[in-house]
């Protein structure tokens, strides 16, 4: 079930309501009123948000926040008519992301709940596509392989190059160049970078960094003229896609 915001309170009324009233706004919100109903909840569904108030009959939302918090990380907001520092302080001391006193305006916790859930979907998908880009580029598998094509590989232990079946050696300078580009996979790595970083040597030109440039190409390249793989950024420097 898609949910993206559960409202757990042991006043039914207040909780159908504000469910009905994010429901309309086209946020999909489900409620229930105990700790038991709101653990079965979570563990058969995804939610994106909860809203929790503390009265929760003989277990409270205290207890429930630091069980939800073993095992999730979605935005917790405490709604409650307490309204004590105390109680305040332990709600966000215990995993609690904000705290909203009762009684309060439906539109405007609709707007904060909208607003935290766009946040941690953004970042979401930065840290998605981060993550599919270590996977698809710099990842280093239990072998100590980097994947560079379907079927070519970067041997870290070995420092030599596997394209199918065969091992291809690599000069250090030319294992190093081809680590560096692929740690740096979907970004242009300049001349002058290449040349800092791996050569570290004021005295090498880019005469130098061509000629690796050719010799790597030779050996990951069905054709060398026409690079699929290591590719010419033109005045500016070189990229793996």
């Amino acid at each position: 079930m898609d949910t993206k915001c559960l409202i757990v309170d042991d006043d039914v009324t207040i909780a159908e309501n504000t469910a009905e009233y994010f429901n309309m706004f086209d946020l999909p919100t489900s409620y229930v009123s105990g700790y038991d109903d709101a653990i079965a909840f979570l563990e058969a569904n995804e939610v994106s948000l909860i809203l929790l108030d503390i009265n929760l009959g003989e277990k409270s939302g205290f207890d429930l926040c630091k069980r939800i918090r073993e095992d999730y990380d979605m935005p917790i907001f405490f709604i409650s008519a307490r309204k004590s520092d105390d109680n305040v302080l332990m709600a966000l001391n215990i995993g609690g992301d904000d705290y909203i006193s009762k009684p309060f305006s439906a539109n405007i916790l609709l707007a904060k709940v909208k607003t935290v859930l766009t946040r941690y979907e953004k970042a979401a998908e930065a840290l998605k596509a981060a993550s599919a880009q270590k996977a698809s580029g710099t990842e280093i598998q239990e072998n100590g392989r980097i994947r560079i094509s379907e079927d070519m590989f970067l041997d870290t232990q070995t420092h030599k190059l596997l394209r199918g079946e065969e091992v291809l050696p690599l000069t250090v300078m030319e294992y190093k160049m081809l680590l560096y580009l692929l740690e740096h996979r979907g970004s242009v790595v300049t001349k002058d970078e290449l040349l800092d970083s791996v050569w570290e040597d004021e005295y090498i030109g880019e005469g130098t960094l061509s000629v690796h440039t050719r010799h790597l190409r030779e050996k990951t390249e069905k054709d060398p003229k026409n690079p699929e793989i290591i590719k010419t950024v033109w005045g500016v420097g070189y990229m793996i896609e």
